[in-house]
């Protein structure tokens, strides 16, 4: 008898420990080679594990258990033979001739009377109403016996107050427990240190859509005939950071113990939601990207996000991080920096407002934007000037970020 027994990989460096989250065969079911048999959770990424051979699978981990790299988490019996499809229905047996049997008559049952509901069910006679406002009760939570469920004088008096804290007569009292998975829990510690390490600050400001919205209306439907993709706002505002992060390199750096890195290439981070939570893929030298660029390659790896298909080093590094709770409604927050990174840009819902434009009130799709930095090596005046280049980028799209010509920079 030929047994594999098949380990857990390294998902990557650092990596010493997974979950199994999900087993997607069941012991004993005959697995194919490379059809994934589990989905693990390192603290970085959900990534699925296909079996090595094929043969009949027995588990040994449960789901949710921690596994450490390199631990047998099932054997394969590649000896097995492929259990043969599932036999031919059996033959319907024959329809037996029936005989006709005389029905009794069922004795005559006599009919009950239906319980009317009236308006005047729960409803307190005026001496009652005094009584249960004097008392704080809702009709609602006192049964009346008068007639047609009328709430008499007698129901009020007898109607007890429900004791503080207590609650309603029928109301569900379940909870649930449930445990964190490895990269919810590596989530949590690392938004606490970074609470904990930084000196962190966020400063705000507004930008105005006006311009992105009229090149987008304008060429949306040739960009997406040209290229095969749609044109949003986060190519835009990837290009504002990047140009920005060159005129404030200090804001594209990080701290290593006494020392300053700083980097001379754009990496950045776009937040993403998926099913298993918050990830962070990151545009490799986004500063070299065209708005097109930009918008493929984040259609690429929000794709695997939402896929459970991203790897980890596709998550790893990073120099900065844009996230947009705009898509979810949000006007105004104060996101948290992704370490060992030392800023972050917050994206917001985007609303009409009255604003003012040389001396008149005009309406605007207006948007707050938040960035929030480590103050131990970005000071006050980077932080500002940092989000004012982007303001004026988004502002200004075409003088700041297309060099003039739209049509050039959008490739059509």
């Amino acid at each position: 008898m030929s047994i594999l027994e098949m380990k857990v990989p390294s998902p990557g460096e650092s990596i010493t420990e997974v979950e199994i989250a999900t087993w997607l065969v069941q012991d004993g079911d005959y697995v194919e080679k490379d059809q994934p048999i589990a989905e693990v959770d390192s603290d970085k990424a959900t990534l699925e594990l296909p079996a090595e051979q094929s043969g009949i699978i027995t588990l040994k981990a449960e789901e949710g258990e921690v596994v450490q790299v390199g631990q047998v988490v099932c054997l394969i019996d590649m000896d097995a033979a492929k259990p043969a499809g599932s036999a031919a229905p059996a033959e319907t047996p024959k329809e037996e001739p029936k005989t006709e049997v005389k029905k009794e008559e069922p004795a005559p049952v006599k009919a009950e009377t239906p319980k009317v509901e009236t308006y005047a069910a729960q409803t307190p006679s005026p001496a009652a109403k005094k009584i249960l406002d004097e008392k704080g009760i809702a009709p609602s939570q006192v049964t009346g016996t008068g007639r047609d469920g009328r709430i008499t004088k007698d129901d009020a008096v007898t109607a007890s107050v429900p004791a503080m804290g207590s609650a309603p007569a029928g109301g569900n009292r379940a909870q649930t427990t449930t445990k964190l998975s490895v990269l919810r829990r590596k989530i949590a510690a690392r938004l606490v240190s970074v609470k904990n390490e930084t000196a962190m600050l966020t400063t705000f400001n507004e930008v105005d859509m006006s311009e992105i919205f009229r090149i987008r209306k304008q060429y949306k439907e040739e960009f997406a005939a040209k290229h095969g993709i749609g044109l949003g706002f986060m190519s835009f505002f990837t290009k504002a950071v990047t140009r920005a992060l060159k005129l404030y390199p200090d804001v594209n750096a990080s701290i290593d113990g006494d020392f300053k890195i700083n980097y001379d290439f754009a990496d950045i981070s776009i937040a993403v939601s998926g099913p298993k939570g918050l990830m962070v893929p990151v545009l490799r030298n986004a500063e070299n990207m065209t708005l097109r660029g930009v918008e493929a390659n984040i259609k690429d790896l929000a794709t695997k996000v939402r896929d459970g298909k991203i790897t980890v080093d596709e998550m790893t590094g990073g120099t900065f991080t844009i996230t947009n709770g705009g898509t979810f409604g949000s006007m105004m927050s104060t996101p948290i920096i992704n370490p060992p990174q030392s800023a972050i840009l917050g994206m917001h819902n985007i609303i009409q407002r009255p604003v003012a434009v040389d001396g008149q009130v005009v309406i605007r799709p207006m948007m707050y934007v938040a960035m929030s930095y480590d103050h131990r090596i970005i000071d006050g005046k980077e932080s500002v000037g940092f989000l004012v280049a982007v303001k004026e980028a988004i502002d200004n799209p075409v003088e700041f970020l297309m060099d003039g010509d739209e049509r050039k920079a959008l490739e059509l």
